[in-house]
C-alpha cells in the first residue's frame, strides 16, 4: 500500500463496485446476476420441486442442494471443464451459510436447487456467488427468515483490508471470506487462508460486517426495484 491507497487505488475500508440485477433468467424460479468488482456471477434457483431420486427426500422439510462452477473460461488459464476439489468444497460451504435463513420446513419431501455460475473470476467468488443465490432465492418466492450477505476482508502490507482484489489474494498475507445474517448478527461462514494476530482478526471481523451490511442495503435495493418494476408494468 501506498499513502494509504492499495493497488486500485482503494482505501482500506472500502468495497469494490458492486451491482445487482435481479429476475434475469425466464425460465429458473428466480436468479440474480452480480457483478463484484471483476467478477461475474449468475445464480439461477429452481424450485421447491420434486426430489430425484425419491430415496433422498426428507420427510419434515425440503433439502437444499447448492452448486457451483466456475466456467471454463471465467479465468486467464483456461480451467478443466466440470466439478474439482476446489468447486465441490466451495459449494458445500456456500450451502452451509444459506440453508440457516431458508425455511426447509414449509416444503418437506422437496429440493430447492441452486446453481451458481462464475463468468468471470477476480477474487472473492464464493463471496460473489452466495450474495447472487440470496438474492435469487428471494426472487424464487423461497421462505426465508432474511437475506445472506458475504464479503472478504484479508490482510496486505500488515493492513487489514476490505474486499481483496486477485493480486492482493493471491500475494497477500491472508484472507478471510465472511458470511452472515446482518439482521441477526449470525456468522454462517467464516474461512480462513493465513495468519491473523487476535487484535487483526477481531479488526477485520468488524470491517467485515461493515461490509456485509453495505452488501446487504444493495441486495434489498435490487430487490425492491425488480419489484416496483413489475408493480408498474
Amino acid at each position: 500500500m501506498k499513502n494509504g491507497k492499495r493497488i486500485d487505488d482503494r482505501l482500506a475500508n472500502e468495497l469494490r463496485p458492486v451491482k445487482f440485477e435481479v429476475g434475469v433468467l425466464e425460465r429458473a424460479d428466480g436468479s440474480c446476476y452480480v457483478e463484484h468488482g471483476g467478477n461475474k456471477v449468475i445464480a439461477a434457483v429452481y424450485g421447491p420441486r420434486a426430489v430425484h431420486p425419491r430415496h433422498l427426500q426428507e420427510a419434515n422439510r425440503a433439502i437444499i442442494r447448492y452448486r457451483y462452477n466456475m466456467a471454463s473460461f471465467s479465468v486467464e488459464e483456461r480451467k478443466r471443464p466440470g466439478p474439482d476439489r476446489r468447486s465441490i468444497e466451495i459449494s458445500k460451504v456456500s450451502r452451509e451459510a444459506i440453508d440457516p435463513v431458508i425455511i426447509k420446513e414449509f416444503y418437506p419431501r422437496s429440493t430447492i436447487d441452486i446453481f451458481v455460475e462464475i463468468l468471470q473470476a477476480d477474487a472473492g467468488t464464493r463471496s460473489a456467488g452466495i450474495n447472487a443465490a440470496s438474492v435469487a432465492l428471494a426472487d424464487a418466492g423461497v421462505p426465508m427468515r432474511g437475506l445472506i450477505s458475504s464479503c472478504a476482508v484479508g490482510k496486505v502490507d500488515d493492513t487489514v483490508v476490505l474486499d481483496l482484489v486477485k493480486e492482493e489474494d493471491n500475494y497477500g498475507q491472508a484472507d478471510m471470506p465472511i458470511a452472515m445474517d446482518v439482521r441477526t448478527g449470525e456468522v454462517t461462514l467464516l474461512q480462513m487462508d493465513g495468519h491473523l494476530t487476535l487484535e487483526e482478526f477481531e479488526q477485520a471481523l468488524e470491517l467485515a460486517k461493515t461490509g456485509c451490511a453495505s452488501i446487504a442495503e444493495m441486495q434489498r435495493e435490487a430487490l425492491i426495484q425488480k419489484y416496483r418494476g413489475e408493480e408498474n408494468e
